[in-house]
């Protein structure tokens, strides 16, 4: 039996907007550090690199998480958006046990702002000097 064939509908393109740092492991991997399609801007995992891509804070989760979370400020920053505009963020340790250094620097990032988050341990990341990464969701007011 053969399923009759469906006409596809063309939806018209969404306005999109992306934004990278450069980095090599964007077009092998094949993301963006962040996205805007309308009025959603969306981080992708992010982590304490500087603007050379060497890692700051090594061996400190909270010189990370602070570093990181500029980072995010930044590619907030480079789609029209704000930290005051982040509704939700992930975050990603290495170690559980160093959650309230993460969380002392999202803290201080957002304790105004308040956004949803999460924070789970992860067996590890793409280096093991990497020990948080986190991303954003933001929703820029129209």
């Amino acid at each position: 039996m053969r399923l009759p064939k469906k006409t596809l509908e063309r939806r018209p393109a969404l306005d999109r907007q992306t934004y990278a740092t450069g980095t090599p492991w964007e077009p092998v991997v094949g993301y963006s550090r962040a996205v805007r399609v309308g009025p959603f801007v969306f981080v992708s995992g992010t982590t304490a690199t500087d603007e050379n891509g060497k890692i700051v804070g090594l061996g400190d989760p909270y010189v990370q998480a602070v570093q990181t979370l500029k980072n995010i400020q930044s590619a907030l920053e480079r789609l029209g958006a704000d930290l005051k505009d982040v509704v939700r963020t992930r975050m990603y340790v290495t170690n559980i046990d160093q959650w309230e250094q993460v969380g002392r620097a999202h803290g201080e990032f957002f304790r105004d702002i308040r956004p949803a988050t999460s924070m789970v341990e992860v067996r590890r990341l793409i280096t093991p000097e990497i020990l948080v990464e986190i991303e954003a969701d933001a929703l820029v007011p129209e």
